[in-house]
């Protein structure tokens, strides 16, 4: 247990010398006296809000609902902003900041007077931006997930973010919508603050947090625009302040089995494949590192149950809430879990599962009627990905599961976009669209991988083909997506090495994917490939282009990772 001399703060406060004057003196400065924080935890709210967020625009009052809970507890808040991460908005990918995110709460952490922290996040990247930097840091730490939007409606219809869109683009390319439905649509497909309210990447990693252990029981599937928010969110004040006393550090609280348990949520969510980057990512900087094969596995044990577009094919995230929410999806799935794994409320999961209702069958199925009988994700292998490719089956049409099929290849986007609309495009369904040069390395690795079904195919009712990429896709997307293919074209992984007119074989229950080119054909080109130049030659981009680790590493930087060296000190007081 934590005592008034033994908090961290009490380095900057407590001394009787000259630097520790300053501190105090302009805090008073701020208008705060001794008694507001002197011998209390500091807790720094790390808040992502920004005007260029939609998903986080409710965060701007949530910060105060938390302050409220930490002054409640005898703490005493301090607002630190970070970079907002706004999926929708920041250009050319937001992957390509979420390390920027993770250095960023990470020193902000270390260089303040702060006991414990309260993370704000849940746009996606976001919820793993926050959660490594923490992780690195090694404060305690509670997480607020910013919640779903509420369900988008058009003409009576309900409409999932993401999910919908596509559909009804393509449906746009097709000719069998007009101009006028899909203005309308813009203005009825997101209607509050919150995030995507389909099983996206957001929703996924708020469920995985909780999952983990991050987050308060329950909190990760209440809708940002629902009264019980806001009480979470003072909740997660009051408990972290708690949490400093009792030196509930990642160090004491977390093992490998909460990442396990963190997987095994993944699959049973139906979720989307970012979950493998950036829960490897944070396993990783927690010091209990999962890898694809743990995915994998858990895939052929634990089933589909929340019926969430896109896997599924009705709800939204509104209606999970409602139908029990997280804990009882996880209590679903009980034995797939490792109960006593410490969460930050003090308590194991399988304590803060115990009991956990389902009130809809059909939006959590049981087991014996699951959405899909294995997980969500699959890792497929072979000369072609020898460090693995990731395909959502769950959202594939089953046809494509096992297929071969000639490879039509695009070297960038631009090319590609232009090529899928041309009428004279040679193609058919049962072609292999790949883009490369789409990597960490290539592009930062933007959702480019739901390669658009060419609008001939599309007029004539094709409605899904296996597309191949190094990029990554939508957690609201769906369709034959193969992503994440390592190594990276850019570095010259065999990717690179495909041309238009090879045949890829795609076997998911194999666990199998294949070039049919001789190993010979495959040497002779490696010989005569040149890598792509350098995409940044100075900045933050440069930084990315040098330490940033391959897709099946998580994408973290290498000078981030626990294992790159001795812990970072804390910070000199002079």
């Amino acid at each position: 247990m934590k005592t008034p001399d033994t908090l961290r703060s009490a380095r900057w406060f407590a001394p009787d010398d000259f630097r520790s004057f300053g501190h105090r003196s302009r805090v008073m400065q701020m208008g705060y006296g001794p008694a507001d924080y002197r011998g209390k935890p500091l807790i720094a709210i790390v808040n992502t809000w920004s005007d260029a967020n939609q998903c986080h625009a409710h965060f701007k009052q949530r910060v105060d609902d938390v302050k409220r809970g930490v002054l409640q507890a005898g703490g005493f808040p301090l607002e630190l902003p970070a970079i907002s991460l706004s999926e929708s908005m920041v250009k050319p990918t937001t992957m390509l900041y979420r390390n920027f995110l993770a250095m960023e709460t990470e020193e902000l952490l270390r260089s303040h007077p702060v006991d414990g922290a309260v993370l704000m996040g849940g746009c996606d990247k976001t919820t793993p931006g926050l959660t490594m930097g923490a992780l690195s840091a090694g404060l305690p730490f509670v997480y607020l997930p910013a919640g779903p939007m509420l369900r988008g409606n058009w003409k009576g219809q309900v409409l999932g973010s993401g999910s919908d869109a596509f559909k009804y683009w393509d449906e746009r390319r097709a000719g069998r919508l007009s101009d006028q439905a899909w203005q309308e649509m813009e203005g009825g497909i997101a209607r509050s603050h919150g995030t995507c309210m389909t099983m996206g990447t957001a929703a996924t990693m708020m469920g995985i947090a909780e999952a983990v252990g991050f987050a308060l029981p329950g909190a990760s599937s209440i809708p940002a625009a629902d009264a019980n928010h806001i009480r979470m969110s003072s909740e997660c004040g009051r408990r972290i302040v708690s949490m400093v006393w009792e030196d509930l550090t990642p160090a004491r609280l977390l093992s490998r089995a909460h990442f396990e348990n963190g997987i095994a949520c993944a699959m049973a969510m139906g979720c989307s494949t970012n979950a493998i980057i950036h829960l490897i990512a944070m396993s990783r900087r927690a010091g209990h590192p999962v890898t694809l094969a743990d995915f994998d596995a858990a895939s052929r044990q634990v089933p589909v149950l929340a019926n969430i577009r896109p896997s599924g094919d009705k709800y939204l995230m509104e209606d999970f809430y409602y139908a029990g929410g997280l804990p009882a999806l996880l209590e679903r799935i009980r034995s797939h879990l490792k109960l006593d794994a410490m969460t930050v409320n003090g308590r194991t999961l399988g304590d803060n599962i115990a009991g956990a209702a389902v009130y809809d069958e059909d939006v959590i199925r049981p087991l014996v009627n699951p959405i899909y009988a294995e997980g969500a994700l699959a890792v497929l292998r072979g000369n072609l990905a020898p460090d693995g490719v990731v395909i959502k089956p769950s959202a594939c049409a089953p046809h494509l599961l096992q297929h071969s099929g000639r490879a039509l290849v695009f070297d960038d986007y631009p090319s590609l976009k232009k090529a899928v609309d041309d009428p004279d495009l040679d193609v058919s369904g049962d072609d292999v669209l790949v883009l490369r040069y789409a990597g960490p390395l290539g592009a930062g690795m933007p959702e480019w991988g739901m390669l658009p079904i060419p609008t001939k195919l599309l007029k004539a009712g094709v409605k899904d083909m296996l597309r191949l990429s190094d990029a990554r896709m939508s957690g609201t997307s769906y369709g034959g997506c193969l992503l994440h293919c390592a190594p990276e074209a850019a570095l010259g992984g065999p990717l690179a090495l495909v041309k238009t007119g090879d045949r890829i074989t795609v076997d998911v229950p194999a666990r199998r994917i294949h070039l049919e080119v001789s190993d010979d054909e495959l040497a002779a080109r490696r010989a005569a490939w040149a890598p792509p130049p350098p995409r940044f030659e100075r900045g933050y981009g440069w930084i990315f282009g040098k330490h940033v680790l391959q897709a099946d590493q998580g994408c973290d930087f290498d000078f981030l990772e626990t294992s790159f060296g001795a812990a970072v000190p804390e910070p000199d007081i002079f």
